[in-house]
Formats: structure tokens, sequence, C-alpha cells
């Protein structure tokens, strides 16, 4: 019997061999005689070569552009690890027959919980007066210098209403703030459900204390937060982002955290990552960073981690995966040819 030949990005080990996420659990496809696990060599970016013999491939963040998809005979799902997708060229996965899929659910409450701990910390000023307690008596002599903002009544935005920024929203219902989101794709009855109000971005903008990025990296995302928009925020608001940094213009926000127009931000993610040693934006201590990382915890690589196992174990049933970016691709001729051999 003819084994699905599955391959995982190198960056699943770190440079020594050792296995780089230890939550994702490989075994139910090593114990499967169905499928052969082979590791791809440690790059940042995947080359057709690295894709010729393989069925399926578990993708951590390396990009794929569309030379490294063309003439892909052979491979049909491709298992992105996370939500992410923005270095994968997903049109060139389909007309190559070839299955992107994500796993939402896996990060759903995760990313929500990150953002929602940066608001916090924010509204806290947690940074400084942890700074302030390690001075001993001088930082406790001038802690009434660094009040925190009350929650209750403020406006909590959100540019995006998809699977997180509502899960945001649920999380965040207890505080009693005003729910705020802009997304041109928003789901009625679940902003209904989650008591956001939809609006436009010139008032989400205007209005938000808090306003969170909860939307995907696109060429009509990037650097949507620019220097206009953050001219019309509220000199007290804070500025959070856990999607992906491009899709703020950071050296416009960093002017406007230098010249005082907004009150601090709380950054998961940066453009570049990572950042040069002496990137400007390190230097503000109104800013929380964290290295693309807040929400890795072990129960959320261990769910995404089954989720792409989930994608490969259809695939040797040759069914099509759940979570499919590119859902034009499941009626495709050629992908469906690829399947069809599984099942025969």
């Amino acid at each position: 019997m003819r084994t699905v030949r599955v391959g995982i990005s190198g960056l699943f080990r770190r440079a020594d061999g050792t296995w780089n996420f230890p939550h994702f659990d490989l075994s139910p496809l090593e114990s499967d005689g169905r499928f052969a696990v082979t590791q791809l060599a440690n790059g940042a970016t995947l080359a057709a070569h690295d894709l010729r013999e393989l069925d399926g491939l578990i993708l951590a963040g390396e990009a794929l552009p569309q030379d490294a998809l063309v003439d892909q005979e052979r491979l049909a799902v491709v298992a992105r690890f996370g939500v992410g997708y923005d270095k994968v060229d997903v049109e060139a996965c389909t007309q190559s027959g070839v299955a992107l899929t994500t796993t939402p659910q896996a990060v759903r409450r995760p990313v929500a919980v990150a953002a929602l701990t940066l608001v916090l910390a924010l509204a806290g000023r947690l940074l400084i007066k942890d700074s302030l307690t390690r001075q001993g008596p001088a930082g406790f002599a001038v802690r009434t210098d660094h009040m925190g903002v009350g929650l209750e009544g403020r406006t909590l935005g959100s540019i995006g209403l998809g699977n997180i920024g509502a899960e945001m929203f649920r999380l965040a219902a207890p505080l009693g703030m005003r729910h705020l989101s802009y997304d041109p794709y928003a789901n009625a009855s679940i902003a209904n459900e989650a008591r956001v109000t939809l609006t436009d971005l010139d008032v989400l903008f205007r209005e938000s204390d808090f306003l969170c990025v909860h939307c995907p990296l696109t060429n009509d995302t990037r650097h949507l937060v620019n220097a206009s928009r953050l001219a019309t925020m509220k000199p007290t608001s804070f500025l959070i982002n856990t999607a992906r940094g491009a899709i703020v213009d950071q050296p416009a926000l960093e002017d406007a955290l230098a010249q005082g127009r907004l009150a601090g931000a709380g950054l998961d993610v940066l453009d570049p990552e990572p950042p040069p040693a002496d990137a400007r934006i390190l230097g503000f201590s109104n800013v929380i960073l964290a290295p693309h990382a807040l929400c890795w915890t072990d129960q959320c690589f261990a769910a995404i981690g089954a989720g792409c196992i989930a994608s490969m174990q259809a695939l040797a049933q040759g069914s099509p995966p759940s979570n499919v970016v590119n859902a034009a691709v499941l009626t495709a001729p050629s992908f469906l040819a690829k399947l069809a051999q599984w099942r025969r």
C-alpha cells in the first residue's frame, strides 16, 4: 500500500535538532502505517524541489511562493500551523490543485485572550507599576503619578469581527465596555450576539479607547492603520495589534507615540520581525511588546497541531479537509483527482 508522504516544516526544529513546539504531538501520524513523515530542511522560503515528493505539508512560518507551487502534481494539502497565510501564494495553490487549510478554532480563544491581556495591562499600566515596585521606596513614593484607566463605559474597538474579534468581545462582556467594530464582511447575527455595534473606520478610530486589530494581512489591509487614521484617535487611547505587524504603519505609530498623540500601544506583532536591536519601537516605556508569541500556550499548540493532523488524515481517506482557505480548489479537477487516488 502506498503511504501518504507528509512533510514537516524545518522551522518545527531548532538548529540543534530539538523539537521547537513540544505540545505539537506528531504521534498520530508517526504511529499510523498509512503515513510516512519526513522533516524538511530549515529555511525561510520553500522551493519546488522541497515539495515534489510530498502528498501533504504541515507548514510553520516559511514562505510558500508561486514558483514553489507550479506543477506540483502530487502535493494535495498544505496545512498551515495557525491561521495567518500571508506568506502563501493562495492563487498558486488553487491553480496547482493544492488545498490550503488553517486552524481557526484552535487560535480563536488564545489570540482573543492575548488581545484582552494587552488591554488590561495597558489600562492598569502594568509595566510601569512593575518598574516602580522594583525601585523600592522611591518607586512607591511616586505611584500616585501613574494612575490606570478604568474600563467601565469605555469603548473597546476592533478592526475585524471574525473568529477572534468576536471571541474577544465575548470575553470582555463582564467589563462593562461599549463594543464597536468595523468589518465589511461581518455577520450581523454574530455582532448582535456579541453585543457589538458595527460602524465605519472613521468612527471606529475616533471613538475607540482601546482599538484592537483582528483582521488578516492582505493588499487591502496593509498599512490600514496609517498616519491619517492614527491622527483621528484620542490622545488617551491605546492601539493593540495581535494580527500582523504590517497592518500598522509602524513609523507612523512611532511618531504618534513620540508626539504624545496616543497613550500607548500593545504589540504582539511588529514590522519587521524580529526587529533590529536599535528599533525605535523598542524604546517606548508606554508600549508593551511580545515576540509574536503572546497566544502561545500548551493548549493552543496542541489544538493547532491536532487541526493540521486532521487535514492529513482527511487526505489519507480521500476526503476534502476542513477549514480550506481557497474554497475554489474543492471543485478543481486537479485536486479532485489527487483525492480520488486515496479513495481507490
